[in-house]
């Protein structure tokens, strides 16, 4: 069966499902650890569990093309094997294989969410001398075996298998959408060029109104920081747009100004005196610093990280950052892009400082503590565990990141929000360390394509956890992509060798 869609040579775009699975015998750590994390969820029947990774590839591909893709790609030939399909434009799927005792479920990423290995399937693709790949968007299928009930499956579904906000399951008997399509299929993406502009009615705003717009939007702004914006766009005689407050409010966040450390701390002391701290920061870690005036101290507090010489030619820099909030609703993707993160900030130190090697420090609850000792909403402490250190070990990995030192502790108070430091360490050259930017300079943004997922990261990050931030803030937690910040790495470090920029950031 096809598909033929309107196209200006009149070819006909056949839509294949490839799914790959590891061959029976073949250990699979992550079908473990989700059958693990279904035994501490309680959820009764489930005897195993079986992960495949399902690819939808659209194109003037040819059945011996889509062979080619699953056997010479997708599949590694030792240990896994693979299943191609041919399917429909809104149907055709059936699961190969299933028993009366398994039931599948596939989950996929929304419409609008980036999907990390679509880049690296087309170029494989490219590589491989197959032009006809126009479209890529992955699944990944479960099956679950044993006298599963549909309550059970339900269960299991919600508190382990999918985001509902960035991910959706596919219902047996129906495709997932490709980029730009919703559920089901349907209409192209927007054209490029007519996004709207979306103004903010802020300038006649009620304090009120200002508390309900940060709130709604979750800008996590104070009313004092509110009405400075709106003083800022009353001056200029005209409303923000969505943009404009979305960055302010980022730039703003306590995630990326450090409010709290930068604020005015009232405190009192064991003998009932009230001290004043006028920046904490500036008064303990700066302070301490400065007296100490270490001359390897290359630079210190003005860049993504600070950077120490090693010798005359060679400095390292250190960059270490928590990411607790989203990996209390995500563990995987939260201590995912946690890693990638400060790897950016290496790269943005100096002129660009070369990732080395990866290091962290993680706070859990006790694995095995009771449901009824948990707050409400939050994740059972086995999943988080497991989920943050799959994320920092994937994004290292796929980077040739080592992870090289680090540490696991645990206690209670850590139930429901645990302490993910994820840290990286970097090398440059020391005429590498110091930028410059003059008026005329030419800007150049380089990165990984963004979809729905990563909004309101920073800002999320700035407020308090509750039992709806899994629900409310799901799409907080940014979907990682190793791979494009791979390259991303590799071209900056020939850029700086180049000198062909003369400052960087993230």
């Amino acid at each position: 069966m096809t598909l033929a869609v309107a196209a200006s040579d009149q070819t006909t775009r056949t839509l294949w499902r490839i799914s790959v699975r590891y061959r029976d015998g073949m250990a699979d750590a992550a079908a473990a650890g989700v059958q693990a994390a279904i035994a501490d969820l309680g959820a009764p029947g489930v005897e195993g569990v079986a992960i495949a990774q399902v690819y939808y590839l659209a194109g003037s591909l040819t059945a011996a093309e889509a062979e080619r893709l699953g056997r010479d790609l997708l599949a590694d030939p030792i240990t896994q094997i693979y299943d191609a399909q041919e399917l429909g434009a809104k149907g055709g799927l059936t699961h190969r294989g299933l028993a009366p005792s398994e039931v599948m479920v596939e989950v996929a990423y929304r419409p609008g969410v980036m999907d990390p290995w679509e880049q690296s399937v087309r170029a494989g693709a490219a590589t491989l001398g197959i032009a006809g790949l126009e479209a890529v968007h992955t699944a990944k299928a479960y099956t679950l075996r044993g006298a599963v009930t549909a309550e059970t499956v339900e269960t299991i579904t919600r508190e382990l298998l999918v985001n509902p906000v960035v991910e959706m399951v596919v219902a047996a008997g129906e495709r997932t959408p490709l980029p730009g399509e919703p559920p089901g299929g349907g209409s192209a993406p927007r054209p490029a060029g007519t996004a709207q502009v979306v103004t903010v009615p802020l300038r006649a705003a009620s304090d009120t109104r200002l508390q309900q717009l940060s709130a709604e939007r979750r800008l996590a702004l104070t009313l004092e920081e509110m009405r400075a914006i709106q003083t800022h766009f009353r001056g200029l005689d005209r409303d923000p747009t969505d943009l404009e407050l979305e960055t302010l409010a980022q730039t703003w966040s306590e995630h990326c100004k450090h409010k709290t450390f930068r604020g005015q701390i009232v405190y009192t002391d064991g003998a009932g005196r009230k001290q004043v701290i006028d920046n904490l920061l500036k008064h303990t870690i700066i302070r301490a610093t400065e007296a100490l005036a270490r001359p390897w101290c290359v630079s210190v507090f003005v860049d993504n990280a600070g950077v120490i010489a090693l010798d005359d030619e060679t400095c390292a820099c250190f960059k270490v950052e928590t990411h607790n909030h989203p990996s209390a609703i995500e563990p995987f993707g939260g201590a995912n892009t946690g890693v990638g993160g400060v790897i950016r900030d290496v790269l943005g130190t100096g002129r660009g400082a070369k990732p080395v090697a990866n290091t962290d420090v993680f706070c859990f609850a006790p694995p095995d503590l009771a449901a009824d000792r948990l707050p409400a909403g939050a994740l059972a402490p086995r999943r988080i565990m497991t989920g943050v250190v799959a994320g920092v070990r994937d994004y290292g990995n796929k980077m040739g990141i080592p992870t090289v030192n680090g540490a696991v502790l645990f206690d209670e108070r850590f139930a429901g929000n645990p302490l993910v430091f994820c840290g990286t360490v970097g090398v440059l050259p020391r005429s590498a360390v110091g930028k410059s930017v003059a008026p005329g300079a030419l800007v150049v943004v380089l990165g990984g394509r963004t979809g729905r997922d990563g909004i309101h990261g920073a800002t999320f990050s700035s407020t308090a956890l509750t039992q709806e931030s899994e629900t409310v803030s799901a799409t907080a937690v940014q979907i990682g992509n190793p791979i494009t910040e791979k390259t991303l790495a590799d071209a900056v470090l020939e850029a700086r060798d180049l000198d062909l920029f003369t400052a960087i950031t993230d």
